[in-house]
């Protein structure tokens, strides 16, 4: 089983350490480097700012868990999607943007792959977990809007990463797709 986490910023690597026991092997993709802001949402340590962000996170995974996980720097863009995502078993977009939502969505019809989308409101009230068939991405309020900085909504993420996790153990243990309204006043079911 490949898992591929497409963004792997507060959402992708908080539902990430949540699936580090699964038997799969699990590879990140994504270009963006920790920065110092990045310590206080993300799954990332100090010694980790400047590193590129799936690196980072496949080197704490084998650090501190002794798990392996593979790692690509790169933004995931048409030239390169298929050879980044076309062995994957399941993808998971955690990507914080509508242009990378609908190229990682084209792909994964087109291949046939399911894919299970997680995302955080501009304003950190509330988060969702979709899967692909049920999912339409929606653009930023600003291109390039932040929302997930400083561990303003670390609650929240902490919430939509491992109920997105929790979606991925459900989905490779009995193919249920469930989807969910998360709130930090409850975590709703929305389909299976």
């Amino acid at each position: 089983m490949r898992i591929v986490f497409c963004g792997v910023g507060a959402l992708g690597s908080t539902a990430a350490i949540f699936c580090r026991n699964l038997n799969a092997t699990l590879c990140f993709v994504d270009f963006d480097r920790v920065e110092s802001k990045n310590v206080l949402a993300q799954a990332y340590v100090k010694q980790s700012i400047g590193k590129n962000k799936a690196e980072a996170l496949k080197l704490q995974f084998q650090n501190f868990y002794g798990v392996k996980a593979e790692s690509f720097g790169v933004k995931l863009v048409a030239d390169n999607v298929e050879a980044l995502c076309g062995s994957a078993d399941l993808l998971v977009d955690c990507f914080d943007n509508k242009a990378s939502r609908e190229l990682l969505s084209g792909f994964a019809r087109k291949a046939g792959k399911p894919l299970v989308h997680a995302a955080v409101s501009g304003d950190g009230t509330f988060g969702i977990v979709r899967w692909d068939e049920r999912f339409a991405p929606d653009a930023e309020d600003q291109p390039g809007q932040a929302t997930c900085e400083g561990g303003e909504h670390l609650p929240l993420i902490g919430l939509l990463g491992t109920t997105l996790a929790r979606a991925i153990q459900d989905f490779l243990k009995s193919g249920m797709k469930r989807d969910a309204m998360v709130s930090l006043n409850a975590v709703t079911p929305t389909a299976s």
